[in-house]
This record gives structure tokens, sequence and C-alpha cells, in this order.
């Protein structure tokens, strides 16, 4: 152990690891809790669409995976659950990519490496006393129970399956989406590279269903995914086991504070041990690494006489970043209650409104660029 550390990680996933390696740049010292790795074999079927912001952070930490395991996103298809149809395209807003998917184990893989022979970084399997401890567990945190924050949860009525699929035609670097009538969402995001044939799927299901749709067999489940998704990709094949999570909005009600009596220090929460958001626009962990770079970035810019874990320092972390997730969260949460209506009425005023966004211009434009990490 150093003789002294300055930030104690909780948490040693893409979130907690980004950070790590953000605060050892800045020279403070950093003990890193790693849980012991499963036992299981079971494949991580998970990848993420991370957007330019999220790119260059990664990249400027060396850790950016190679086009194989983090495919440029050249256009994204939006389909309503009628005539409504938006297009994205990063020719028109000058781009080279909206967004990357990525591999998760790849990433995780390359930040383990990084985390491992980075000095001033000391992997750890307990907790230790420090001026700071920053809490990157995830939605199941245990660090943030044994605090006293609560976790204010609403529930979606939606449980995500994931899974992987070889395609008959190859996926052009197009992400698709589609809205279905049921309410159900589905995802088809580009993997293997710009040639590639497999695409990662998200498909948000009401709950009630997700038990029968895990239930089937390999050919059956990709014939449902085929008439849900109209067949654009040609024949599809089950690539990987499935996995399944329930969706939620969710938001820790403190992200900073003091450790409890006989502690010392205070702790901050970074990540979904912060906040959690619908998957639908792929923002999750977008937010997450732009909690811990601008944490990275408070401490960094701090007086020499502040210590990490100086509470007016976290408080400008917290407001800053309680105010990004809010805007980012109400967008989704207003787009799954949007589609959750099965009136006709309904039905009609949001695929008119799909088709008059992707006729907007300026308005587009905006989003585009909110959704890039640029706006």
């Amino acid at each position: 152990m150093m003789a002294s550390v300055d930030v104690c990680i909780r948490g040693a996933g893409i979130v907690g690891r980004t950070l790590a390696l953000l605060l050892a740049r800045e020279r403070l010292r950093v003990a890193l809790v790693a849980a012991p790795p499963r036992p299981d074999n079971v494949p991580d079927v998970r990848a993420y669409a991370l957007n330019p912001a999220s790119r260059a952070l990664l990249q400027g930490l060396r850790c950016w995976p190679d086009e194989r395991a983090a495919t440029p996103v050249l256009g994204m298809q939006v389909h309503g659950d009628g005539t409504g149809l938006v297009r994205f395209d990063a020719a028109t807003h000058n781009v080279p990519a909206l967004n990357w998917i990525v591999d998760v184990p790849t990433l995780e893989q390359q930040l383990a490496e990084a985390t491992r022979y980075q000095s001033g970084i000391e992997i750890v399997e307990h907790p230790v006393p420090t001026p700071l401890t920053v809490v990157c567990e995830g939605r199941a945190s245990v660090t943030r129970a044994e605090l006293g924050v609560d976790f204010d949860i609403t529930p979606y009525p939606q449980h995500a399956i994931a899974t992987r699929l070889d395609c008959e035609r190859p996926h052009g670097q197009i992400a698709r989406q589609w809205f279905n009538t049921d309410g159900d969402i589905l995802a088809f995001l580009p993997l293997d590279g710009p040639q590639g044939r497999q695409v990662a799927v998200v498909w948000s299901v009401h709950h009630a269903r997700a038990p029968e749709l895990l239930a089937l067999n390999n050919d059956d489940f990709a014939t449902r995914l085929l008439e849900a998704s109209g067949g654009g990709l040609g024949a599809l094949q089950a690539a990987a086991p499935r996995a399944r999570w329930p969706l939620m909005r969710a938001r820790a009600t403190r992200w900073v504070g003091r450790m409890p009596a006989l502690t010392e220090g205070s702790f901050a929460l970074a990540g979904d041990a912060a906040h959690a958001m619908h998957p639908l626009a792929g923002q999750g962990l977008n937010v997450g690494l732009g909690d811990v770079a601008a944490l990275a970035q408070a401490l960094a810019a701090r007086e020499y006489w502040r210590s990490p874990g100086d509470l007016k320092l976290l408080r400008r972390y917290e407001r800053a970043r309680q105010g990004d997730w809010l805007r980012m969260s109400l967008a989704t949460d207003g787009l799954q209650l949007l589609f959750g209506r099965p009136e006709s009425a309904a039905v009609a005023l949001r695929n008119w409104g799909m088709n008059l966004f992707d006729a907007s211009g300026p308005l587009k434009s905006r989003v585009a660029k909110v959704a890039m990490g640029t706006g």
C-alpha cells in the first residue's frame, strides 16, 4: 500500500477505472477497490454507444479500442409505430461518426491493463480511509446504502433483453431503432467494424413478456426479432446468449456528503451509483463518463490548500452533473411515456411529430449535437 492515498474509488468498472486513470494523470494517489473476478464463464453481450466526447476522453487515456471493437456509426434510423421516421447522418453534421458502438469486454480489458501499470494507482481488495471516497459500484451499490443515501426509483413496466445477432446483410454502419405498437423498443447497434454483419440487440419489452421471449429457442427468438425489425438486414441468427435486466429512472438523493461518524473524509457518487435512465437514447455510460470527467477536472483545478474531500468543491460537481443528468433523463423519460400510449390519437400525433422533427433543420441539428456531447 502507498504511504498515503488521496482518493479511494469503490468499483472497478468502466467508470471507476476511467476515473482512476484521470486522477493518476493529475498526480493524485488512488486506491481502486476491485472485486475478485466472477467464476462464471457467461459471455458478456453488452455494447455501449459512446459519443465523440466519451471517445475523446478515452483516447486521451490511450484506452480506445480498435475499429473492430469500436464501430463508427455513420447514420441512425429511428422508426415510429406508424409512418414516422427520423434519420441522422454523420456527413450532414460534418463529423466522422455520430457515435461508436463499443464492445464492453474489450474496453474493460484495456482499462484494466492501463490501471494495472499506471503509477499512482494501487488495486486493493478492501476500501481504505482517504480524504475522498468515490462510489462507482453501479445501480445496486452496497456502499451507497451503507452511507444512508436513498436511491429514488421510478420503475418502467419494461425489461431490457440484450444479445447479439449475425445478419445476412452488412449493417452498413447504421444504428437502427424501432418503436413498435405494443410499446416495445428495439435497437440494432452495428458491431465488428465497418464491414461487419453483427449487431448488438437491446429490446425493451413489457416485463410480462420477457420470460416468454427468454424461454424461446434461438431460432424462434431470431424469428421474433426479424418480425419486429421488418427484415431489413435479411436472415438473423443468434450469436450470443441473452441477458435481461429491469428498466428504471432513478437518482440518488445525495451525490456528495460526509462519511459516517468515526470515519474521516467525504464521498461522491458517480455513474450508475448516482443515476439511471432508460436505454432508448443510449446515453447512460456517456453521462457516467461525463461525471468522472467533471469530478477529475474539479479536483485538478482546486486551490492548493483544498483537500480532495472539500465539500464546497464536491458540491460544485454535484450541481453541474445533476443538471446534465436531469436534462437527459427527462428527454428519455418523455419519449418512453409518449410511445407507451396505445390510443390511436397518440399514435398519429407521435408519428406526425417524428416526421416534423426530421424536417426541422436547426432543432434536429441541436439535438444531434447534445447527443454527441458537443452541444
